[in-house]
């Protein structure tokens, strides 16, 4: 037994003999430390942090969302920051990530596409596929009979006719190689025509990304997205692109009671109160094609930095006829690219954004582009800014 005198020694030798204070935590705090310790422990096994990534392990995945959302909030960096041995709450090593209230880890689980376990522990997960397996599956799943294939098996017997001809090759497909409407692939030894292309968006990782209607030539087809198409492309040995050797014609000459409407021209002149607009309104327009309703296109411009951030006025269109959308979009572009209008806006979240479709052209000037891609004679003319007429290249 200590008795006074060990005391007063122990006191001169500075040995604190006070029992130590248990620090309470709430449970929440008691979870947000013992998810970090499971970090910590990832991180001795594998001498690095986690990391996001669809190849990764599913844990590891979990891991690196929730050190995100450690770093996001300033009371769960106060609370680890003695923990913190291994310099784990150092900004340098944050990757992206979803944004999340709460360290919840059913919710980071949905976030990373997993559904929740049985026993509603992390630890016990059972029979749990990787993301790369959902997607597989989802993708066969996805498929269903075509009703209108009639309408898309000349096509494939046409293709097949050309390849035997020469006319078209058959190559692999590279990495993440762009994909257009009309395009034609090979995948799982089917042959693959990609008959529309939906609205283009902000997928994963911030990549753009749009809803395919794929046709299959076993009178099936899908709804892919173009990433998916270009995941499962690259991932089959035997994945290849049929060339297209030939651009096809633009519009068809007569149009008949079988024929279906590709898609529409759509020509808009902004509302929009900026400088720039507003001194040269009447002939600054945006062209461009889309395969539904021009009202829906437009329905959001005033919150769209492709439309400025403003309402916009249809002031043309042109129904199409048999036509390759995606290709003849960028043939007009092209055509007036010496005329884009070099404008820079900031979108509802105050990001700088340079608008692409906008041009300095007179509506009249658009009118004779069509008119000229319709008999196919475009291709002799150019677009002369200082006269705002075409002019012919002819040389």
């Amino acid at each position: 037994m200590i008795d006074k005198s060990d005391l007063d020694l122990l006191g001169e030798l500075g040995v604190n003999i006070a029992p130590d204070k248990k620090v309470a935590h709430s449970p929440r705090e008691e979870r947000i430390i013992a998810g970090f310790e499971e970090i910590q422990r990832f991180v001795d096994q594998h001498g690095r942090p986690p990391v996001h990534g669809e190849e990764n392990d599913i844990f590891e995945r979990l891991y690196a969302t929730r050190l995100d959302q450690i770093r996001q909030q300033a009371k769960c960096r106060e609370l680890l920051r003695d923990l913190d041995h291994q310099g784990l709450l150092d900004d340098s090593y944050q990757d992206e990530a979803p944004t999340l209230d709460e360290l919840n880890d059913d919710e980071l689980l949905t976030q990373l596409g997993v559904p929740e376990s049985s026993e509603g522990d992390v630890t016990h997960l059972k029979h749990v596929k990787s993301r790369a397996e959902i997607r597989a599956a989802e993708e066969i799943a996805s498929r269903m009979p075509c009703k209108d294939f009639d309408k898309f098996k000349p096509l494939f017997e046409t293709v097949q006719t050309e390849i035997e001809n020469g006319i078209r090759e058959i190559k692999p497909f590279r990495d993440y190689a762009e994909i257009l409407e009309g395009d034609f692939f090979i995948l799982s030894g089917q042959k693959a025509y990609v008959a529309e292309v939906g609205e283009e968006f902000l997928g994963e990782h911030g990549r753009p990304d749009a809803r395919l209607r794929l046709i299959y030539d076993n009178g099936t087809e899908s709804d892919l997205l173009m990433r998916s198409l270009q995941r499962a492309l690259n991932k089959d040995p035997a994945g290849r692109r049929i060339t297209d050797n030939s651009p096809g014609p633009l519009f068809s000459g007569v149009m008949d009671g079988e024929e279906l409407a590709s898609g529409i021209i759509y020509v808009l002149r902004s509302q929009s109160d900026h400088p720039v607009i507003e001194k040269s309104r009447d002939v600054i327009h945006k062209i461009g094609v889309t395969s539904g309703s021009v009202e829906k296109r437009i329905a959001n411009a005033k919150l769209d930095p492709t439309f400025l951030m403003a309402k916009v006025d249809v002031v043309a269109e042109y129904t199409l006829y048999n036509i390759n959308r995606s290709k003849l979009e960028k043939l007009i572009h092209t055509f007036f690219n010496g005329a884009r209008l070099d404008i820079e806006i900031n979108d509802r979240f105050g990001h700088p954004v340079v608008p692409r479709e906008w041009f300095l052209v007179p509506l009249f000037v658009i009118d004779d582009v069509v008119e000229k891609i319709k008999d196919g004679t475009i291709g002799r003319y150019v677009y002369d800014m200082k006269s705002a007429a075409l002019v012919s290249d002819e040389r």
